[in-house]
């Protein structure tokens, strides 16, 4: 038998989850951003500072144009 989570918890995730993901994502970027010297550090860094601001561009910007 298997539990059922409660419903608060799943629409914590629901409305949370994404953030949460981007704002560590965001500080991963950050601290690689701080500690690597050039080389495979800085690609990280841009790569992961670099999906955020671009989703973040896609649902404030973009999706308004439709």
């Amino acid at each position: 038998m298997t539990a059922k989570h409660p419903p608060h918890h799943n629409a914590f995730w629901h409305l949370w989850g994404w953030p949460i993901v981007l704002g560590l994502l965001t500080a991963f970027g950050l601290i690689s951003a701080l500690f690597s010297d050039g080389g495979l550090g800085d690609i990280l860094a841009w790569i992961a500072l670099g999906i955020p601001v671009a989703t973040g561009i896609w649902f404030g910007w973009c999706r308004r144009a439709r």
